[in-house]
């Protein structure tokens, strides 16, 4: 008895200190509502404290050791304990988390939690493939489980907020984040960006205060894929048409999928920088949409608004941010030095900054931070979570589904599993470091399975491996360039000796995992270094050789494509690399990839996509040079969007459509027969694009409207249908009004945005 009154008297003891605490804090009154907590903790808080929840730093000291002295670190260090910061970048592991988190929530006046931000752009310590290389699976469902996975994961490590995803639409393989995004194409960009969110936050809002789920972060905002040149950083000039037709639907996208937070980009769009730009902020994503999560900018973007010349000093560039919506400064350090003075000499709204906290305390009390600010920091999560069998078997599943076969001549794929003599050659090969990909900061060293790993799983063949040639000079980082050999062949007899000797050549050639990503622009898309005379050396002495591609962009590769008999795009695969290669090798999984973007024949091509425009002169008519055309190439891609070969073949027939002339409004039905006519059981993209013939405004030659991934087997025929709407059939004008236009429309339904079945029909007044 005496032992149950203790018990109660320990709990009515807690239910007390969480009664003096709720009046106290009434903030933290669970019975109310989230905008009614706002409401009660914004009047609590002075204008520095509010400044401060506008406020990240990147992580600055060993915060499980002593407190830092001098420079930067003790000044965040102070700003941190006093409740001058918001959110905390790149701070990772739960006992660092637990760290800086009790300082804001034990330390601070009014004990507002953090929100911890990573760049867990395809994985956190298990990786997925580079998003382009998840892209080319057209795979909606492995998509969103991969960004579950990731999400699982970071938050079993203390982290609650991702920079991701991107859904820059890009066509300019120069530029080196095409790796970060879904491609070309603003509807596979759409409903990608809209399945990463669900996959990082869940299915609503709701589910962001589960403990396995974070905050996403739609990026770069906006315009960024368009940069000048592929040139990183530059500046972008685009038509209203471009913007509204390509640039914002997949953003629009993910805002329709809940997503949280925005970052905006370092580009200029009609000449004023985007973290400066009302229009984008204020007007399109804040009113126009209803988007009521918050923005923060990329790295330093407000502070490099005075060297783009928008700003004149810090001041200005402050109150330009502030203004034009940017919410919340990521590593400037201007909103929390300059921000309160601009507030009091009336120079900035005061309502402004109510708006922005606002905004960014909703986010915190969605995640359930101000109910349990260390609900992330369970070190018996993170050690059962990160690294997990089910994780790697789900990064492997997506890999297998991102690999696209390009070409399959004389039989080689799929290999043999016994009997046979197997060259594997190139420094990739056995690389366990380069498949991780660009954005693996939370990954450790050298842990992916090299392909030569993969490759030995399967015991039948005789498998010998040469690196022909090291691939880089140095050893490459995230932060510096990546420096390639040039000039050591000491290895090249070896290769052609091992080569000569066996039935097929295996060759990983490609980028290194550093050479695409932020900051990788390139003028060069051939293959680096002495890969493509070494792969030409190899092929002259045997040419059964299969390439296999590890890149990060698309690449020009014109030799191989008329040489080789076998290529396969395997980009950068994350942790399961080489067991995904050497299944899609073996046979194992049958290949069903189809490429996010199109492959040039050269440089000088880009940038090329499929749903380009016709000009006036966009054929020979009159057997004279005066047509759109180049004198030194074909103007089509070597490899175009949507395109991807299976071990199988697929027949497509008995295209059909419901009636031929609609009124506005009324849905088209579309259907078509897809035969697995091959030898093996398949998965086919099966892919509609629409050409609205004449238009107010010139529509593309194509646009992709629909797709469906559909299993077959062997000799099976499935019916595939689709459905068009007004949301697929209409267009942004110039102002940004949706029309739906009476007219004639063309529609092809195929495997590639290069050839398919053709029909078309009227839409009428």
């Amino acid at each position: 008895m005496k032992n149950k009154k203790i018990i109660i008297i320990g709990v009515l003891s807690l239910f007390t200190v969480g009664k003096m605490i709720a009046q106290k804090k009434p903030y933290l009154d669970k019975n109310k509502t989230i905008e009614e907590r706002i409401d009660l903790l914004l009047p609590l808080m002075t204008l520095e404290e509010k400044v401060g929840q506008m406020n990240q730093y990147n992580g600055f000291w060993d915060v499980t050791g002593p407190a830092p002295k001098g420079g930067t670190a003790e000044l965040k260090y102070e700003h941190l304990r006093k409740g001058l910061v918001g959110s905390m970048l790149t701070v990772r592991g739960v006992k660092e988390v637990r760290a800086v988190q009790k300082i804001a929530v034990e330390e601070t006046r009014l004990g507002i939690p953090l929100i911890i931000g990573f760049d867990v752009i395809h994985g956190y310590k298990t990786l997925s493939p580079i998003p382009l290389a998840e892209a080319a699976s057209w795979d909606l469902e492995a998509i969103k489980k991969s960004a579950a996975i990731a999400a699982d994961e970071a938050s079993a490590s203390g982290i609650n907020w991702t920079f991701g995803p991107n859904v820059d639409v890009a066509n300019d393989a120069r530029w080196g984040r095409v790796m970060e995004g879904a491609g070309e194409d603003p509807y596979l960009g759409s409903k990608i960006g809209y399945a990463r969110v669900k996959g990082f936050q869940g299915e609503t809002v709701a589910d962001l205060a589960k403990v396995n789920t974070i905050a996403a972060c739609a990026k770069h905002f906006a315009a960024y894929g368009y940069v000048e040149a592929g040139l990183e950083y530059n500046i972008v000039d685009i038509s209203n048409s471009k913007l509204y037709n390509s640039v914002l639907p997949p953003f629009e996208a993910t805002v329709e999928a809940g997503v949280r937070t925005f970052m905006n980009s370092f580009n200029t769009l009609n000449g004023v920088p985007a973290t400066g730009n009302a229009f984008l902020q204020r007007d399109i994503l804040k009113g126009k949409w209803k988007f009521d999560g918050f923005v923060i900018s990329d790295y330093a973007s407000i502070r490099e608004m005075i060297a783009h010349g928008y700003a004149k000093d810090e001041a200005d560039a402050t109150a330009k941010a502030v203004i034009a919506g940017s919410d919340m400064d990521m590593e400037s350090y201007l909103y929390v030095a300059k921000l309160v003075d601009l507030v009091k000499s009336g120079k900035v709204k005061e309502s402004l900054v109510d708006d922005a906290v606002r905004r960014i305390l909703r986010v915190k009390f969605e995640l359930g931070l101000f109910d349990d600010p260390y609900r992330y920091c369970d070190e018996k999560r993170e050690k059962e979570v990160v690294g997990s069998k089910a994780n790697n078997d789900g990064v492997l599943d997506m890999a297998k589904k991102s690999i696209v076969l390009l070409k399959n001549e004389k039989n080689l794929l799929p290999l043999k599993k016994s009997g046979q003599k197997i060259a594997l050659i190139g420094a990739l090969a056995n690389d366990k470091n380069s498949p991780l990909g660009s954005w693996r900061i939370a990954a450790d060293d050298n842990t992916a399975v090299s392909v030569l790993e993969g490759m030995q799983q399967y015991k039948g063949n005789q498998l010998v491996f040469e690196k022909g040639a090291d691939l880089l000079k140095q050893k490459a980082t995230f932060l510096t360039e990546t420096v390639f050999n040039t000039t050591d062949k000491s290895g090249f007899e070896a290769a052609k000796t091992a080569a000569k000797n066996a039935d097929i050549v295996v060759m990983v050639l490609g980028e290194y995992g550093f050479q695409s990503g932020e900051g990788r622009s390139r003028t060069d898309l051939n293959l680096p270094g002495l890969q493509q005379e070494l792969l030409e050396e190899v092929y002259k002495v045997n040419p059964n050789v299969v390439l296999v591609l590890n890149n990060g962009r698309p690449l020009s590769i014109p030799w191989a494509a008329e040489n080789v008999p076998a290529i396969i795009e395997a980009w950068h695969l994350g942790t399961q690399t080489g067991n995904a290669v050497a299944q899609v090798l073996y046979g194992d999984y049958n290949p069903s990839g189809k490429l996010p973007m199109s492959f040039p024949r050269n440089v000088g091509q880009v940038p090329i996509y499929y749903n380009k425009y016709s000009t006036g002169r966009p054929t020979d008519s009159d057997k004279n040079v005066f047509w759109s055309h180049y004198m030194d190439v074909e103007k089509t891609p070597q490899f175009p969007f949507g395109f991807g070969l299976s071990y199988t073949t697929f027949e497509y027939k008995n295209l059909k459509l419901n009636k031929t002339a609609f009124a506005k409004g009324e849905k088209v039905e579309v259907s078509v027969e897809v035969t697995n006519s091959g030898n093996y059981d398949g998965k086919e993209v099966v892919q509609l694009y629409i050409h609205d013939e004449f238009a107010s405004i010139v529509r593309p030659i194509k646009e992709l409207k629909g797709f469906e991934l559909v299993n077959l087997k062997k000799g099976e025929t499935k019916t595939v249908t689709f459905t068009l709407t007004d949301k697929e059939l209409g267009f942004y004008n110039n102002e940004g009004k949706y029309l739906v236009e009476p007219g004639t429309f063309k529609i092809m339904v195929g495997g590639s945005s290069d050839k398919g079945l053709l029909s078309g029909f009227e839409i009428k007044e």
